[in-house]
């Protein structure tokens, strides 16, 4: 007998013995227009605030995706990638299994959601706010540091970054630093890029490599004009920090010191080929910077569209809303005030 059932029993067997259905029903803490219903419906649905109901949401994933889930991530083409770079990398594909956030939920339940695989400056003025709409019209460039099997001595990695679309477009190791050898880089990547006789502002710190007579006259002479960070202030040279952080976090960065200028070289060379035509950047949609330096990311995002669209036709109430954005960035700023923060989000 049903629980329901055996309420009604009692609730009959007390009234028979003299009771008031009131008062039966304050012992048992049911109303008396519950029971009215009950007898008039007897399969009608418990709506009591009280009763249990079984709750069951109508997008949540099953055993089989879940699994499915775990088996992308684990693999070893994804093994190594965050959920943000796998669900990208499976819409470029055509497959689309689950949003990033479930992902990322699944990992966190099976515990799996790590690192997957291996001061007060000053016054200055605020740096001017630039803005890039296209490729090679705002580049950022830095030295840092690599190690040598010598102590306290070092090469210097010179790079150069298009901010629009992220890519290396130059780069050189040197063992030391100086603007002769700044300017000499410059010169080879305007030539590489064909950007002579086109507006181009190149940013930078305040080290004396960038500030240096030889490099300023190289400047004059390419037609590009130099954008300077405040003194102490890495923010005002992000883009490069940046990637220096992505150069030194690589799984393949050395865990020992270079041997010679050859050796850092190389190890560089590999790693410009990874950025650029392999890392799918978080900053310019998860396209990889050669692809949007080569415009491709328009086609490439497109296609990511009608992938999210087919899968919320095919199955739409995963989604309360629109799909995810993959619409491409329009427009990167360099040091940006409050309006064009506003403008770049609107965008």
């Amino acid at each position: 007998m049903s629980d329901r059932g055996h309420i009604l029993k009692l609730i009959d067997s007390a009234i028979d013995s003299g009771a008031r259905l009131s008062s039966a029903c304050a012992q048992l803490k049911i109303s008396t227009r519950t029971i009215e219903r009950w007898r008039k419906h007897p399969d009608s649905a418990d709506r009591r605030k009280s009763a249990a109901r079984k709750r069951t949401a109508a997008n949540k994933l099953s055993k089989t995706e879940r699994a499915q889930i775990l088996a992308i991530c684990n693999c070893g083409e994804f093994a190594a990638m965050a959920p943000n770079q796998i669900v990208p990398a499976l819409a470029d594909q055509g497959v689309y299994v689950a949003s990033e956030a479930s992902f990322y939920r699944v990992l966190r339940q099976e515990k799996q959601l790590a690192h997957r695989a291996k001061a007060s400056p000053a016054t200055h003025k605020r740096p001017s706010t630039i803005k890039a709409t296209q490729p090679n019209r705002l580049w950022s460039w830095d030295i840092t540091y690599l190690p040598s099997t010598i102590r306290g001595v070092y090469f210097y990695l010179y790079m150069v970054m298009d901010i629009y679309s992220r890519k290396i477009v130059g780069w050189e190791v040197y063992d030391t630093q100086c603007a002769s050898h700044a300017s000499l880089l410059i010169r080879k990547t305007c030539l590489k890029e064909q950007t002579i006789g086109t507006p181009l502002v190149l940013h930078s710190d305040n080290g004396s490599p960038m500030k240096g007579a030889t490099m300023l006259v190289t400047l004059q002479k390419l037609g590009v004009v130099p954008s300077f960070s405040r003194p102490s202030v890495s923010n005002d040279n992000a883009y490069s920090e940046a990637l220096f952080k992505t150069l030194k976090y690589h799984p393949c960065y050395p865990q020992v010191p270079f041997e010679g200028l050859d050796q850092a070289r190389r190890w560089v060379l590999g790693f410009e080929h990874w950025y650029n035509e392999k890392h799918c950047h978080s900053g310019i949609k998860f396209v990889t910077p050669a692809q949007r330096h080569r415009r491709e990311d328009i086609g490439i995002l497109a296609h990511r569209n009608r992938v999210y669209a087919k899968a919320k036709k095919k199955n739409p109430q995963r989604w309360t809303g629109a799909t995810r954005n993959w619409e491409p960035v329009q427009q990167v700023w360099l040091n940006p005030n409050k309006s064009s923060r506003k403008l770049n989000k609107a965008a």
